[in-house]
């Protein structure tokens, strides 16, 4: 489907083959061609006939000959002063990564100098979310968080930029409190077996011949001591309402995210179905563990964001419906659907800053292409931004390079990781003027 924002020369393109004024191998030869050679012959061209925009608004922010990208949609790269952006180095970026592949982490300064400034190095990490690097909301300008292999551990590394101080923490780090004073954490090792893409190398699961240990779930750290308790287990989980499905068969946990206030976490619960399937259900609680609910049992349950303490975008089967953008309220359970004629197909939303417009994302169509786009939640505008090329034969499953569209702290820039060039590398997506 063409977004009802595309140029008026698109909008009427489409307005034409869709009365079927023209035949359909017409309508076929032309999107070819407008996708596959003008998309790259021309792009100032294709970007005046796609979008209506004559000004590029995409420059690279990482340069070879070493791959560049930062990972998950969730985190924010900019420091608060939004003069550096955290980014991870890699020297490959055709395999999966080993127990001995080094993954180097550092930053690029925002002036689009793309000159790489290495931090430290890393021995665990994945290619959709790298180490977990982030800023520490403490002192977002000076402190860095990653995870590491130390002694046959994985372990939560805070670590100054400017005199080289760390902090180890008994736990790798998934997501971090607004505050900073609690961290989450869960099995990597589990990850790294169960959801390929999203674990580590090199260490066994503890818990591998037990399908849901006590011992085992989501973890709070504390920012302070450093130490870390088990707050909800996937025991717990798999005896909440459980299925016959649920029986038999491997749990975990992924995907933990903290409301913007600080009042809760979400997470995904997950289970084994089928030699390669899997179930979800997507829950709630408060950062102690406690008033955990359900916020969505219909299997199918992909990417969110947190628009606030109360309030989750999330792309789930509907309960009476097929798949789409759904607001899930946490506390009264209520439904409703976003987009339902703009948004339909998977991606990695977040909101602004400010609230006002959700980022997407899409995954390769037929023309190998992504499109990265921005809804306006006020009337559903949507504006499509963007198309990447991303051949699925070279870059799919886990080594896959999805765009994770991440925006800054003032909300005019985004950038996306990116294998259009051949690499992976990070770029800018100016939005002055648009939002």
């Amino acid at each position: 489907m063409v977004a009802p924002t595309s140029s008026t020369l698109y909008r009427l393109k489409d307005f034409v083959f869709q009365q079927k004024c023209i035949p359909w191998s017409v309508s076929n030869r032309y999107d070819r061609w407008l996708e596959r050679d003008l998309h790259f012959r021309s792009r100032r061209l294709y970007g005046m006939i796609k979008f209506g925009r004559i000004k590029e608004i995409v420059q690279p922010l990482t340069k070879g000959p070493n791959h560049h990208f930062f990972g998950y949609y969730e985190k924010s790269p900019w420091n608060k002063s939004e003069d550096k952006i955290l980014a991870h180095e890699a020297l490959f970026n055709d395999r999966p990564p080993t127990q001995d592949d080094r993954l180097i982490v550092g930053f690029v300064s925002a002036d689009n100098s793309r000159d790489f400034n290495p931090i430290a190095e890393t021995f665990a990490w994945n290619w959709q979310q790298g180490a977990m690097l982030q800023w520490h909301p403490c002192d977002a300008d000076n402190k860095v968080l990653y995870n590491n292999r130390v002694d046959d551990q994985f372990v939560g590394i805070c670590r100054n930029i400017n005199d080289g101080t760390e902090t180890v923490y008994e736990r790798p780090i998934y997501a971090i409190s607004p505050c900073g004073d609690q961290g989450f954490s869960l099995n990597f090792s589990r990850l790294y077996d169960k959801r390929p893409g999203y674990g580590y190398a090199g260490i066994a699961d503890s818990f591998a011949k037990d399908n849901h240990s006590e011992k085992d779930g989501v973890f709070s750290i504390d920012m302070g001591t450093g130490k870390s308790r088990l707050i909800i287990s996937l025991h717990q989980l798999a005896n909440l309402n459980p299925l016959p499905a649920m029986k038999d068969t491997p749990h975990w946990v992924n995907h933990i995210q903290i409301s913007p206030n600080g009042k809760r976490l979400a997470f995904f619960h997950i289970w084994r179905t089928k030699e390669d399937g899997w179930s979800v259900r997507l829950y709630s609680a408060k950062l102690d563990g406690s008033q955990l609910k359900c916020v969505l049992d219909t299997g199918s349950i992909s990417h969110y964001d947190w628009q606030d303490d109360s309030t989750i975008l999330v792309w789930a089967k509907h309960p009476q419906r097929g798949a789409y953008f759904l607001y899930c309220n946490v506390e009264d359970g209520g439904i409703r659907i976003l987009g339902e004629k703009i948004l339909t197909e998977d991606g990695h939303c977040s909101f602004s800053p400010d609230r006002k417009w959700v980022l997407n994302d899409t995954y390769p169509d037929s023309h190998d292409l992504r499109t990265l786009m921005l809804v306006r939640r006020s009337d559903g505008k949507r504006i499509d931004l963007q198309r990447f090329y991303s051949p699925k034969a070279k870059w799919w499953g886990e080594i896959r390079c999805d765009l994770h569209p991440r925006w800054n702290r003032s909300g005019n820039q985004v950038c996306v990781d990116s294998v259009h060039s051949g690499q992976r590398q990070m770029y800018l997506v100016e939005l002055q003027g648009i939002v």
